[in-house]
């Protein structure tokens, strides 16, 4: 959900806009109707809690509506949604801006204040039409506006409401637990929570069969169990634009054989997947002056067209291109990119882009999964909210090269709402030259989700191999904790500072920053403290105190730095470990 700006024409602000009564919704929350037919009034109903949950209904006589809500400021200090990006403070109405479909976002969002408590928090049932949004702070009126602009529909549309909640990652468990009971997701092999080697960043477009066997081999000495092959083993796949898009065949120069390198690469113990953007459709590929009919609008990446998904002959077109790819070269599976690009066609009259999406996505998925039944299909933000589910076991962060803080904030923000498949990180990228210390921290950057490794594994230092194997291990033996526990990252304007991965009584803290870390010793028999943050030490605030603790700190290449037993009483103190290190602290008995 990308902010906009005001289009010519339309109200600068929403006080502006043709007003409607307003009525008491929920905690505060006050809701108003506005049916575009005329004569037409829009009705709404809440119905009793259920699973934490009130479901909000709305009827309007099959004519367009906009469903307004409005909560006074308070002490409100941030709007999350699925796309917000770094913007994730108060904006103003005016230009608080989108528009969402299956394919670009989800019609949800959450107020919150200063303690990190909801204020609103809702989400669209429905994740396919075709929505606009406005929201932010409405200057005239002191309040915090929501306005959904929903297409006509036979049925009642539906909304989620989460009655105030202790934090924005709480209501969202909430919303992601009703769609996980309603939705029936794509299965997920253990393979799509494994690491991965990509090669994009290693080597952008520039591959061979000898070099990806080399990197694959290593690889799966260090840990990783799935290879990508990106972008650049196409036909014309070079240039760094998408020009050549469309033929989706093998560059015979770069893999003489492709079935047999692929062969190769899965005996050393690798499953393997090759990007794909089926949509993009560019003037150099053979196949241009066939498909250019079905392409009438440029991509916003550069070089391309989008083919429309809207036509049938489209469709047909892109489930047998991919299908005889994934069949005759015999990939375990594909990394789907650009499938936002189908919102180009987005409200020109023409259909709903979000209906036609579930159309091409539920064959393709059908025909990829009767040709490898325990298929890997990657998909990347922003088409990974709750109405993708069924159609992608691997959900990935938009790119952020190098960019450890933005990798931790995007995929704990893809796991607020990420239904069925394993959220991804973006690929991890460092230069040779790194201190091991930056290594660890691109590592943990990706901790809260499965991790992807791209950088030449054979022109790195021992010293990365050996952070990259140690941090992969830990990974390993804590994905039960950091895929499936219950996670606080706490608030989103603050870019989730300190994240708690919690199940029975064990937890891992992730810390990212020099705060003072919580250590609840009554909640928890063993912690993991992971050190993000650029200092030598945690300081640590231990409750449930007076026990003996036997702590282990591993550095950020793994090597053990101390062991010890100590007697943890209640207060604050601080620990010595160091930047890109662990510390495991268990609870255990006293010395006899």
């Amino acid at each position: 959900m990308q902010t906009q700006t005001v289009k010519t024409g339309e109200a600068v602000t929403t006080a502006g806009l043709p007003q409607a009564p307003w009525e008491p919704l929920l905690d505060g929350v006050s809701i108003a109707l506005l049916a575009e037919a005329p004569g037409v009034r829009a009705a709404w109903t809440l119905g009793e809690p259920a699973d934490g949950l009130r479901v909000l209904e709305v009827t309007a006589g099959n004519s367009p509506v906009e469903v307004r809500f409005s909560v006074p400021l308070g002490d409100a200090v941030g709007y999350w949604h699925p796309q917000g990006g770094w913007r994730r403070t108060l904006l103003a109405d005016w230009e608080g801006q989108a528009r969402v479909s299956l394919v670009a976002g989800h019609a949800a969002g959450c107020l919150y204040d200063q303690s990190g408590a909801t204020m609103l928090a809702f989400a669209a049932t429905d994740p396919v039409p075709e929505t606009s949004v406005r929201f932010g702070v409405s200057e005239e009126d002191d309040t915090h506006v929501v306005h959904l602009s929903l297409p006509a529909s036979e049925r009642p549309h539906r909304l989620l409401l989460v009655p105030r909640a202790p934090s924005v990652a709480t209501a969202m468990r909430l919303l992601r637990g009703w769609f996980a009971r309603s939705t029936t997701p794509m299965k997920v092999p253990g393979s799509a929570r494994t690491p991965v080697y990509s090669t994009w960043y290693a080597f952008n477009q520039n591959v061979d069969e000898q070099a990806v066997e080399t990197q694959a081999d290593l690889a799966a000495g260090l840990g990783c169990g799935v290879l990508i092959l990106d972008d650049g083993w196409q036909e014309l796949g070079h240039g760094r634009g998408y020009a050549g898009c469309g033929d989706w065949r093998p560059d015979r120069a770069k893999f003489p054989d492709f079935a047999g390198h692929v062969a190769r690469v899965q005996e050393a113990g690798l499953r393997y997947m090759a990007w794909v953007a089926p949509l993009l459709l560019g003037p150099d590929a053979e196949c241009f002056a066939e498909w250019a009919p079905f392409a009438p609008t440029p991509a916003g990446v550069p070089g391309a067209y989008v083919l429309d998904p809207r036509r049938p002959e489209v469709r047909r077109h892109v489930v047998d291109q991919m299908a005889g790819l994934v069949r005759e070269s015999g990939l375990d599976g594909l990394k789907v990119d650009f499938l936002d690009q189908a919102m180009v066609y987005a409200g020109d009259g023409a259909g709903d882009v979000g209906q036609a999406m579930i159309a091409l996505l539920t064959e393709l998925r059908d025909a990829l999964e009767a040709a490898r039944p325990d298929l890997l299909l990657e998909l990347r933000q922003p088409y990974v909210g709750p109405g993708m589910a069924p159609f992608g076991n691997m959900l990935r962060s938009f790119d952020c090269p190098a960019d450890a803080p933005a990798n931790r904030v995007r995929t704990l923000d893809t796991s607020l709402l990420a239904v069925g498949g394993a959220v991804h990180s973006d690929m991890l990228l460092w230069s040779p030259d790194a201190p091991v210390e930056a290594v660890a921290r691109q590592l943990i950057g990706a901790l809260h989700s499965v991790p992807q490794i791209s950088v030449r594994l054979d022109r790195i230092p021992q010293a990365h191999r050996d952070a990259i194997a140690f941090w992969l291990r830990q990974w390993q033996r804590h994905a039960d904790l950091l895929l499936d526990g219950e996670v606080e990252p706490g608030r989103p304007d603050e870019l989730y500072p300190l994240v708690r991965a919690a199940a029975g009584d064990r937890a891992l803290l992730s810390v990212h920053g020099d705060l003072v870390v919580p250590l609840d010793f009554a909640a928890y028999r063993q912690v993991q403290l992971v050190n993000g943050s650029a200092g030598d030490r945690v300081v640590v605030e231990v409750h449930g105190g007076g026990v003996w603790v036997r702590g282990e700190i591993h550095g950020p290449d793994g090597r053990i730095m101390e062991g010890s037993l100590e007697f943890m009483p209640d207060g604050p103190r601080p620990l010595a470990v160091p930047r890109g290190g662990l510390a495991t602290l268990t609870i255990t008995e006293g010395p006899r």
